[in-house]
């Protein structure tokens, strides 16, 4: 066990000739709720998604509680963790998408008890509950017999955020929930996110929200072509930033 939950080291990932991450740095504490921002392509998602295994990446490290996540190196030599050990190093990870990736033909109670029965090898009873126990605390227990297409996309992406949770996953990573929502849905879903950061679990999340960052946020990591420009404590940050390129994405990400 380490201080950190989290230790990223030198990441390095790249499609084709297009180096998207070169060589980011980053610790998470227990407890602390870290916003990502930054223009499109700088890298955020891709930094959730090495995070999860989701992506490969070429270099550097990733170690959720000092445990190394997907890669070994033995005799001087990277290889790939087999699928079985990759798959439980993914559960210590819980991940919400901009698309909600709920199962059509299953009510909003399936979707949640499904990985929970699958994965966790709970009997239907003690799935029911738990998951009956998430959708309350998503707002939706009375509508846990409804199928995604009876739900509105702020209900379907609360679903999708009670079923990662349910998992008890060590890290929460969001990958910018909101943006798949009308206006109208988007403090809904916020909402939940604020209360489950008030509990003190500890969350990634990659948004485009900036006041949402801004009052929630123990930091703020400023993603800029594939490196970390600027973090640091979300109040110091967005009253005088350091940087020039933070400067103008604030404002044009109309922040005041």
């Amino acid at each position: 066990m380490t201080a950190n939950l989290l230790e990223i080291r030198d990441l390095h990932k790249r499609y084709g000739q297009v180096e998207v991450l070169k060589g980011v740095d980053c610790d998470v504490k227990p407890g602390e709720v870290i916003s990502i921002i930054g223009s499109s392509g700088s890298g955020k998602t891709t930094m959730l998604r090495c995070v999860n295994m989701l992506e490969e990446f070429e270099g550097g490290t990733i170690r959720i509680d000092g445990e190394e996540i997907g890669f070994e190196t033995k005799g001087g030599q990277r290889r790939r963790k087999p699928e079985k050990e990759i798959a439980r190093q993914r559960a210590l990870t819980g991940m919400a998408f901009q698309q909600f990736n709920l199962f059509p033909h299953m009510t909003a109670l399936e979707n949640v008890t499904l990985g929970l029965k699958l994965v966790k090898k709970l009997k239907d009873e003690e799935a029911r509950s738990l998951g009956e126990t998430w959708l309350d605390r998503v707002g939706l227990l009375a509508r846990k017999d409804h199928y995604p297409s009876k739900l509105s996309g702020g209900q379907q992406q609360r679903v999708a955020i009670a079923r990662a949770i349910a998992m008890s996953p060590r890290l929460m990573l969001f990958d910018e929930v909101t943006s798949a929502l009308d206006p109208e849905l988007v403090a809904e879903v916020l909402q939940v996110v604020r209360s489950l950061a008030e509990d003190g679990m500890t969350m990634l999340l990659v948004t485009h929200e900036m006041r949402f960052a801004y009052e929630v946020s123990s930091r703020v990591i400023f993603m800029n072509q594939g490196r970390i420009g600027e973090e640091g404590d979300p109040k110091a940050m967005f009253a005088a930033p350091k940087t020039e390129r933070l400067a103008d994405f604030l404002k044009s990400s109309r922040f005041d």
